[in-house]
């Protein structure tokens, strides 16, 4: 009797255990949810929605059930788990055999870690794609130094750094602002040009205002150019873009294949496994080109600032994501297939309320403005209301020609220059927040600096490389698809040093006219009504020196890395040799197109005046402008040397060679203090900086601001009648420094080349600086940060390579060919 009533205990105990949940004693006792995710079992602990009412829930019920229907990973904790219906990605064992495996499977639970490729490993297997298709992923606002900085705390991105191609810093395009440039980088042209010069704009002729949050941003008239979803459209290639500035706009009738219209509540990892899925989709309907935008880290750098945790927070989400991506890829064995460009648009700079400047305190009273009355009228403040003024009023078509920022009918007549770190409002209470952080600022500023990461079977690795223009990724992307790109503002084979297998060799442009030396006429000499000290004198016989056939020695002096070429159609050069400078002598502009001379570390410049001193060139015709008498009385206008007389190179001629009256162009008088001050300052130093550099120098002609040359008619409607005689005058100089990277060689002996190249505004005042040190300090801070040109030089084009083609910055939209020598090597041509 007393075993059955055991018996009857033990079966009450069983039955209770399942109607309530309880364990029985005799089992063993668990104590994990791990395969028992909302099953009603026994135990000590429970794994149903029940138990967090109940507080009897297992200690990993969070992690083990709840988690996976929130995260898209798997961890070590996750693997081999049960499937679970409500997960957003499953860690079991047949997730495979399912196709619903989370991204890291491989990596996590498989232990199928990706290591850097090399040779064979770099190959794609198997070869599913014809051509490897292209990923552009833009983290917006993440500031080229957070990775310097941060990049401890960033494994996966700073493992791309280490195993692609990687630049320090990309240059925004500007303003430094997310529209324009992400426009930019899809199109390869300025904000000028392809029409988004900003985040806000008006345009007059549409009499439309466009905005990121208002439905005209929707209307395809504001965006000109053409995409690369377009090039691949046109050219038989698809695109598919997750978010891209313009990619949800009907542009020129053409949507990408597949898009997705705006929505930054989408969270980041959707839009990752939307990429993923789109890769999977049949030969037919799968994209070749892709776009995949994150909100972060700007988003925080605007609402904390840049140097903040949140900030850091969302440098690691937004890591976590490109691993999401990578580990995607390598589940798919696509990791070696797609080429990957981890791309920003702009950086972040931190906000301060003590760095505003009011304009409401430059304009309160009439007697604070000048007018500079006439047709073409100006307004300006008549002195600077404090004494270090934190900003610049320009005429649009007067900022620095670097920024690209003129030619268009949406950026408003005057415009203002701002110091690094401030930012300007009408009056205090239109200004933002202004403690956080902020972008929009001059393009070669540090913190306003982009991210640039290449990865794939396209690009080199383990290869850093100079900083760029983001305007070159357009062409780049091109490249990696096999696409011919439209006419853009890039210039097409720059990049070509980050690829393994460049498809484009550039080609220098064809000179419009043949280049000869301009022929000894042996002219009479005549008087020029010039006044030379006594102690300037000028050897005769060199005057009258034929050098049609000049040494070897004098080319490789005065032209080491190879002669400039003449690309416009309206005029033509001759060669003048001197015998410390080369002149391309235009007869139709009756001044030098370009000069070409060395300075060396040990040359010495004088203090002496030449003003009102000159000699007569006997190889070119004798032109009133040649003649010092021609600008006599001008209160305005005068002449200057392209090569210096104040040079000493320790020679017999000394200054004699720069006195020729072929050695001048028409200059402001007010201009030469800048001209002065470069030679007599700024050109010595750097000679003796970098061991000697070489010099070409020259007029630029762009009146109507277009960033190309001039045409004949523009050139003739804007010519000046002086004394009966029509003379040209140029609206800039530019001027070229290249010297050796290597500062132990000279300019005669380099292994590779650097170069300094900047271009200076001809005008008659240079009112928007409170004084000439102002403008000055502006103008050595432009040649001291510019590590390549971004301005035109309207005029040529540097000559052959010798040992590689490294940059050509060139503008070729509009029939334009405009190159400017920016770290080349060249032949000796002539």
């Amino acid at each position: 009797g007393g075993v059955r009533s055991v018996l009857s205990v033990c079966v009450l105990t069983t039955i209770l255990g399942c109607i309530f949940g309880l364990k029985p004693s005799c089992a063993k006792e668990v104590k994990s949810c791990k395969g028992r995710c909302f099953e009603r079992t026994f135990g000590n602990c429970r794994c149903d929605v029940a138990c967090v009412d109940l507080g009897n829930c297992c200690l990993d019920y969070q992690e083990t059930c709840i988690e996976p229907e929130r995260i898209w990973t798997c961890s070590k904790f996750r693997c081999g788990e049960k499937r679970l219906s409500r997960s957003l990605c499953s860690c079991s064992d047949d997730c495979r055999d399912k196709g619903d495996c989370c991204v890291n499977y491989g990596a996590v639970c498989r232990g199928q870690l990706s290591t850097c490729p090399s040779g064979a490993t770099a190959a794609c297997h198997p070869p599913r794609f014809e051509t490897p298709p292209t990923l552009l992923f833009s983290l917006d606002g993440f500031r080229a130094e957070y990775l310097h900085t941060w990049g401890g705390l960033l494994p996966v991105i700073s493992k791309l750094k280490n195993c692609g191609t990687y630049t320090k810093n990309m240059k925004p395009v500007y303003p430094t602002k997310t529209f324009p440039n992400h426009y930019s980088i899809v199109t390869g042209l300025y904000p000028e040009s392809h029409g988004i010069i900003d985040n806000k704009i008006y345009d007059p002729k549409m009499n439309a205002f466009f905005a990121l949050r208002s439905k005209e941003k929707f209307n395809p008239e504001w965006y000109k150019g053409e995409p690369i979803w377009h090039t691949a459209k046109y050219q038989g290639l698809k695109s598919g873009t997750f978010f891209w500035p313009g990619s949800d706009v009907e542009i020129n009738g053409i949507f990408p294949d597949i898009y997705k219209i705006y929505n930054g509540s989408i969270p980041f990892e959707e839009r990752i496994l939307a990429i993923l899925k789109w890769l999977q989709l049949p030969k037919d309907e799968r994209p070749h080109f892709y776009t995949l935008y994150l909100e972060e880290p700007d988003s925080s750098g605007h609402s904390y600032g840049p140097v903040s945790s949140e900030v850091i927070r969302a440098l690691q989400r937004v890591d976590n994501m490109v691993g999401m991506l990578m580990d995607g890829l390598q589940e798919l064995n696509l990791h070696r297939c797609l080429n990957l460009i981890l791309i920003s648009d702009h950086g972040m700079e931190q906000g301060n309320c003590k760095k505003y400047v009011y304009l409401n305190k430059y304009l309160g009273d009439v007697k604070d403005i000048r007018i500079v009355y006439g047709p073409a009228a100006r307004l300006r403040p008549s002195d600077c209301r404090e004494p270090n003024q934190h900003f610049k009023p320009y005429l649009k078509h007067f900022l620095p020609k670097r920024l690209h920022f003129a030619k268009n009918d949406r950026i408003e007549p005057l415009t203002f220059y701002l110091d690094p770190q401030w930012q300007l409002a009408l009056t205090p209470s239109e200004r933002k927040d202004c403690g956080i952080g902020f972008h929009g600022s001059d393009n070669l500023l540090s913190n306003m600096q982009a991210l640039f990461i290449g990865y794939g079977p396209g690009f080199k690795h383990n290869t850093e490389v100079d900083a760029f223009e983001n305007i070159e990724v357009y062409n780049l992307m091109c490249d990696l698809l096999n696409l011919t790109p439209a006419p853009n503002n890039g210039t097409h084979g720059s990049l070509n040093h980050l690829l393994k297998n460049p498809v484009y060799t550039p080609k220098n442009p064809k000179e419009a006219h043949p280049v000869v030396q301009c022929p000894f006429t042996r002219s009479p000499r005549r008087n020029l009504d010039c006044s030379c000290h006594p102690s300037v004198s000028i050897d005769q016989s060199l005057a009258q020196s034929d050098l049609t056939a000049p040494s070897k020695v004098i080319k490789r002096s005065t032209l080491p890395y190879g002669r400039p070429r003449v690309l416009q159609r309206n005029t033509s050069a001759c060669l003048l040799y001197q015998h410390q400078f080369v002149s391309g002598y235009s007869r139709d502009f009756l001044m030098p197109l370009w000069t070409s001379y060395t300075v060396d570390r040990n040359d010495s410049f004088s203090a002496e005046n030449f003003s009102n001193c000159l000699y007569q060139d006997l190889r070119i015709s004798l032109s009133p402008v040649h003649k010092c008498s021609f600008y006599k009385n001008n209160a305005e206008l005068t002449y200057g040397f392209l090569y210096p007389p104040q040079l000493n190179k320790g020679s017999n001629q000394l200054y004699s060679e720069a006195l020729l009256n072929t050695n001048i162009v028409p200059m402001y008088q007010s201009f030469q203090v800048i001209w002065r001050y470069f030679h007599g300052t700024l050109l010595p130093r750097y000679a003796e900086e970098r061991n000697g550099v070489n010099v070409v120098s020259g007029p630029v002609f762009d009146s109507d601001y277009d960033g190309c040359y001039d045409s004949s008619e523009t050139l003739k409607q804007n010519s000046r009648l002086i004394r009966n005689q029509e003379i040209l005058i140029p609206t800039h100089f530019f001027i070229v420094l290249t010297s050796c990277k290597n500062t132990f060689q000279t300019p005669s002996q380099c292994d590779d080349l650097d170069s300094l190249a900047f271009i200076l505004p001809h005008r008659t005042d240079n009112s928007e600086s409170c004084a000439v040190s102002s403008l000055c300090s502006f103008i050595t801070l432009n040649v001291e940060n510019t590590n390549i040109f971004v301005c035109v030089m309207s005029d040529i084009t540097v000559g052959e390579n010798r040992m590689c083609i490294c940059t050509l910055k060139g503008y070729t939209l509009k029939g334009c060919a405009l190159r400017v020598l920016c770290r080349m090597v060249l032949n000796l041509m002539l």
